[in-house]
């Protein structure tokens, strides 16, 4: 599933949310989503397996991956440790018009930065591996470090002509496939809280259930009810985590109408009980 993910990156005077996310955080298998801001991902340990619209990657230690704007992204992580920084990329733009033609066409989608960059490239994964670091250490400065590790990261990329105008890959019949996906992982965002059927989900973009269902799965790599159970799961988890609500409450809450099958869902897709993923989350 893909949905479009609403959130307010990091605070209003600094939009730039910094996210370190192994096994024990609520979105470690990164569901199929997209959105209007930048993303880096930096592999740690481990592997990352990672799919951007229909191209796929595999990231590995040092490996850095960059997610253009409105890009449906998806990853599986194995025995992986990753970092992640999401944010607007016009916060950058600055009264020097010479740097925001660039920027401004990545926001518009005119441009398009290389998605994968491999440990062994050397002078752009250090480069990115600046913008990480600069969050590491949240000294009185790190806000200036942080802005000034983008502004030479995005430097590198342009000297480096690490761009293009037009992602590869990306023919008209992929783009009609990309956004009749975004329209169905909308509505799985917006109505995963209530009993929603196959021909509910694909209605939603004028198909068969039949086909609808190959669509989806060659899409995402998952069965539509696979995609919904675990964006259930994932609502749930977090919910555990942040809400004073029962394990019951929070099952119903995010469209599971059984307790004893939320359960066993949440222990086949986190490996442990809600109860303790509660507790060890605490």
């Amino acid at each position: 599933m893909a949905y479009n993910e609403l959130e307010t990156r990091g605070s209003a005077d600094f939009p730039i949310s910094f996210f370190y996310i192994d096994e024990t955080h609520p979105r470690y298998e990164m569901s199929a989503h997209w959105h209007a801001e930048v993303e880096m991902i930096r592999v740690l340990e481990g592997e990352f397996r990672v799919k951007l619209d229909s191209r796929e990657y595999t990231a590995k230690k040092g490996d850095v991956v960059f997610v253009n704007p409105e890009t449906v992204h998806q990853g599986i992580p194995h025995e992986c440790i990753y970092e992640c920084i999401v944010f607007h990329i016009d916060t950058l733009c600055t009264q020097m018009r010479s740097c925001n033609g660039f920027i401004e066409g990545v926001m518009r989608g005119e441009y398009a930065v290389d998605e994968f960059f491999p440990c062994e490239e050397g002078g752009l994964t250090r480069s990115a591996a600046r913008v990480f670091d600069s969050f590491k250490n949240k000294g009185e400065g790190y806000r200036f470090e942080a802005v000034s590790a983008l502004y030479g990261f995005l430097g590198d990329v342009f000297s480096s002509h690490k761009y293009s105008s037009k992602l590869a890959g990306a023919g008209t019949g992929n783009k009609k496939n990309i956004l009749k996906l975004k329209k169905v992982l909308g509505f799985i965002r917006s109505n995963y809280d209530r009993q929603i059927t196959l021909s509910d989900m694909a209605k939603t973009v004028d198909m068969s259930p039949k086909y609808f269902g190959a669509f989806f799965k060659g899409m995402t790599g998952k069965t539509p009810f696979e995609y919904l159970c675990e964006y259930r799961v994932e609502k749930a988890a977090r919910k555990l985590l942040e809400a004073n609500m029962s394990v019951t409450e929070i099952a119903f809450s995010c469209g599971f109408g059984d307790l004893s099958y939320f359960i066993k869902t949440f222990k086949k897709t986190k490996h442990v009980s809600p109860l303790a993923y509660r507790k060890n989350g605490n």
